[in-house]
């Protein structure tokens, strides 16, 4: 149940993404205050070995700071703040001792360390009556590093001490909460991304955790109720918020949807920003997951059913660094006339390995078919292409779930300010792509779910698939995926 606020109470929004700290406020009908914009980018730490880290303290700072440039900025209007409401990058796990000094990194979606340890855990499942499909079943997630469980039995391995100091696990959002109230509560929607979550029974799976070298007590308690009342310090620090109501944080794919309008099935969502995902929420949760999707809890009523990316943004600005052609409006020019698949090149966009649809712990990026006339022109529309068509195996696996008139709302600056790369999604998919007119999707999101108002769909530009060419994409599309099955299985 959402807090009841006055018609005057504004909402102090957060949204700690993969490669941003943003803070804005908004009021009540979700409009966003005059003059108040804060963000503090970072990149998180990686490792040859497939890391993919964020110091705790470092991250808590930049979210704290924000807050405070935020209540600099909104001035007098900072006292008529009753909400405060966070979104945060998913899949994230970290460790804290029993006096909540952290025990490790943030280790974040992107990490694939622990890969190899898929097939013993599948055989611990089975010893508990349960196979890799099962586990789907009860939790919506799939057995991948980008969930709590691999990192977990990585983590005992690879750093014992550091194993056994931590009292509990969690994630950066509970962290940066139990910073300030000394409580540990877990929103259903974060609590579902981690892989120990029962998306039926509303609680963590004691079935999965059998298998784990963890025990419940370790874990949050899954609660929508708000933390009240800053003390000490921080009430110092912050007297605007000494009252106010913090909400667990949710989900940064959950909010995503809804602030862009996607709140039921007539609305998939299509989002392109470090990663990218494909999404629609649906009532209550669906009984078989779809086969290479996720299937997440949104609340206790409605669910996410989707597949992501790990390769979306961050793939296209890889290849514009590495070309040495960011900002060459010439490039650009020369991508957008290129004909659909001229340029003879099979790309397998792995470069941060694969989530959907096929989960490959091993999956690595090819560049296939790169001859003496290839230029970074022809590169970077192979790029786009490739990751169009792994939307599409997403949206084909959507499919049983839509309406014949649902349409897709495609979000994100990446694919916003690309009209090339808009057409390409639309070619590809064989289906209108509405651009949304929302700028900030993310955050926008977190305070509609925070009041609990549905927002309407903002739909911009249409772009309309090209028949000659979605039959062109499709053969690409047939030829990507022998590619994948011929090195990957």
């Amino acid at each position: 149940m959402q807090p009841v606020l006055p018609p005057e109470a504004l909402i102090l929004a957060i949204d700690v993404g993969s490669s941003s700290v943003r803070a804005m406020i908004f009021d009540r009908q979700g409009q966003a205050l005059d003059g108040v914009f804060v963000q503090a980018r970072y990149s998180p730490g990686t490792t040859p070995d497939g890391g993919s880290t964020i110091d705790p303290g470092a991250m808590c700072s930049r979210i704290f700071e924000c807050i405070d440039a935020a209540l600099r900025q909104a001035g007098p209007r900072a006292g008529r703040i009753a909400l405060v409401a966070m979104d945060t990058l998913v899949g994230n796990l970290m460790g804290i001792d029993a006096r909540g000094q952290p025990t490790t990194s943030i280790y974040t979606w992107a990490d694939v360390r622990g890969a190899n340890l898929g097939e013993s855990w599948k055989a611990r499942l089975e010893v508990a009556g349960l196979s890799a499909s099962d586990y789907t079943q009860r939790t919506g997630c799939r057995v991948h590093p980008s969930y709590w469980p691999l990192r977990l039995l990585w983590l005992q391995a690879a750093e014992p001490e550091q194993f056994q100091r931590t009292a509990y696990w969690l994630s950066i959002g509970e962290y940066a909460l139990y910073q300030l109230f000394g409580e540990r509560w877990v929103s259903l929607s974060t609590a579902s991304w981690s892989g120990l979550f029962n998306r039926h029974r509303l609680d963590w799976d004691d079935l999965v955790l059998a298998t784990l070298p963890i025990q419940r007590q370790q874990l949050s308690l899954p609660s929508s109720k708000p933390f009240q009342g800053l003390s000490g310090e921080w009430a110092g620090r912050w007297p605007a918020l000494k009252d106010a109501l913090w909400l667990p944080s949710i989900g940064d794919g959950v909010a995503s949807n809804v602030g862009a309008g996607c709140t039921t099935p007539h609305h998939v969502a299509l989002s392109v920003g470090t990663s990218g995902a494909l999404r629609v929420i649906v009532p209550g949760t669906p009984e078989q997951v779809p086969d290479g999707l996720f299937a997440y809890r949104v609340d206790a009523a409605r669910s996410l059913i989707g597949g992501p990316l790990s390769n979306a943004g961050n793939l296209y600005a890889w290849m514009q660094r590495v070309l040495n052609v960011d900002g060459r409006s010439s490039i650009g020019e020369a991508v957008e006339r290129m004909e659909p698949d001229s340029h003879g090149l099979t790309i397998l966009p792995f470069l941060a390995g694969e989530r959907a649809p096929g989960w490959n712990d091993t999956a690595r990026a090819v560049f296939m078919g790169m001859t003496f006339d290839t230029g970074p022109e022809h590169l970077i529309r192979a790029g786009l292409e490739a990751i169009a068509y792994r939307f599409y195996q997403v949206a084909q696996r959507l499919k049983p779930l839509l309406p014949a008139d649902a349409v897709y709302v495609a979000s994100g600056a990446p694919v916003l300010n690309s009209p090339t790369w808009m057409q390409i999604i639309a070619d590809v998919l064989g289906a209108p792509v509405f651009a949304t007119t929302e700028a900030e999707t993310t955050i926008r999101g977190t305070v509609f779910l925070a009041t609990g108002d549905e927002p309407q769909a903002r739909l911009g530009q249409r772009y309309e698939p090209d028949v000659a060419h979605h039959a062109i994409y499709q053969r690409a599309i047939e030829r990507q995926t022998a590619l994948y099955h011929r090195l990957f299985g």
